[in-house]
């Protein structure tokens, strides 16, 4: 048995709209959004050592201007949980399931609490702009442990990225690579038995 979990947010709760919303605001293909788009803005953006000020001056490599706050609202419009989500959730907070955020994701996180209210199921306990380090890197997953308390082996990991579920596997922390709520819910029930 398993006493806390640890859920990635985008593609894994939340709907990311960088695979479509954010290419229609930029009218841009994703092959064209990687080429002009700087290489490291993001990691950094996510990672909190840059403002979002910073962020819009650097990201396009060739340093073009956007609107900034147009992209924000796009981003905030997109915002949803994914199907089958809120339930399983519901499920899981009505199990007594101890439940934190382990996400690498910018101050926007804020922008998806506001909309979608997470809180209502679970912590922002890491948050990777908050704490300098983003997952596959072991600091991320040490730091959510500290943050909570927990031994690796009582914990279980869920993301959409495999290399972040083998990162979390590397120390000790079982992980389920999330592919969609049915087979979540399904993979939790032999750590959380309260779930069934």
């Amino acid at each position: 048995m398993k006493h806390a979990l640890f859920l990635d947010v985008m593609d894994t709760l939340v709907w990311d709209p960088f695979k479509l919303e954010m290419l229609q605001f930029f009218d841009s293909s994703m092959e064209e959004l990687l080429r002009d788009k700087s290489a490291d803005a993001w990691p950094r953006f996510e990672r909190g050592e840059i403002s979002e000020e910073e962020f819009a001056a650097e990201f396009f490599a060739d340093r073009r201007s956007f609107d900034y706050l147009g992209l924000k609202d796009a981003l905030h419009n997109a915002y949803r949980l994914l199907p089958g989500i809120p339930e399983l959730l519901d499920d899981l907070k009505q199990a007594g399931v101890e439940m934190h955020t382990l996400s690498n994701y910018p101050v926007w996180h804020q922008m998806i609490e506001e909309k979608l209210r997470l809180s209502r199921w679970l912590e922002w306990t890491f948050v990777s702009w908050q704490h300098g380090t983003r997952k596959p890197e072991p600091k991320a997953f040490e730091r959510a442990l500290e943050l909570v308390n927990k031994s690796p082996d009582t914990c279980v990991f869920v993301d959409d990225r495999g290399s972040n579920c083998a990162a979390a596997e590397s120390l000790g922390i079982h992980a389920i690579h999330f592919e969609s709520a049915d087979q979540l819910r399904e993979a939790l029930k032999p750590c959380f038995p309260e779930l069934s």
